[in-house]
């Protein structure tokens, strides 16, 4: 009987032995709070500006643009014209281009087989108020009703100014390329004046 019991005794610290001496089960790691930090960090950090996707100015370097006028993607109603919208320019602004003296800018609905919403040479200033263009040189956004156009605002930066910034706004435009290209000769004929282009793009639906 007294051998019996001291089996089990030995049995029993045995196994308290081994229970003991096991590793506790490793949970699953959690997610490094760093590397959560680090790729919300990334997905902030606007795209490096490039203009290798647009036929227009693919052969130019690219510096960003940026306008308070432009929401999710929408030019403000402000900058149509249209029964509610007042006629006015997009605010634009950007980084002083190095060795630019001047900047011009097209505004073209391409929606519309190159339509010109804003053209404007001589520009010195790098940050442009909401109504900056004046009528002149600006007719704001009227698509047909229901129809939504895209239009995309060129800001070129220029060694010098050139002679003249051709094409007249609230028209269709089938040179407009060829006027964007003539910006690259300066008005005392040098060539090679563009140095980059800035670009900005946004929707507008028609009331």
């Amino acid at each position: 009987m007294k051998k019996f019991a001291s089996l089990i005794l030995c049995g029993a610290m045995i196994l308290g032995l081994s229970g003991c001496g096991s590793a506790p089960e490793t949970p699953a790691s959690a997610p490094s709070l760093a590397s959560e930090s680090a790729s919300e960090s990334a997905s902030d950090v606007p795209a490096t500006p490039d203009n290798s996707d647009d036929e227009f100015v693919s052969a130019y370097a690219a510096f960003a643009v940026t306008s308070d006028s432009l929401h999710d993607g929408f030019w403000d109603e402000i900058t149509a014209n249209t029964v509610n919208g007042q006629n006015l320019s997009p605010d634009l602004k950007w980084d002083p281009v190095e060795g630019a003296t001047c900047y011009a800018i097209y505004m073209v609905d391409l929606n519309t087989h190159y339509f010109l919403h804003w053209v404007q040479g001589d520009i010195t200033e790098t940050t442009l108020p909401q109504g900056f263009a004046g009528s002149k040189y600006y007719v704001g956004m009227y698509p047909p009703a229901g129809s939504t156009h895209r239009y995309t605002v060129y800001v070129f930066a220029l060694k010098n100014p050139v002679e003249r910034v051709k094409g007249s706004v609230n028209g269709i435009s089938p040179k407009t390329p060829e006027f964007m290209t003539a910006l690259d000769t300066d008005k005392d004929g040098n060539t090679g004046n563009i140095i980059s282009v800035g670009r900005i793009s946004g929707k507008f639906t028609g009331k």
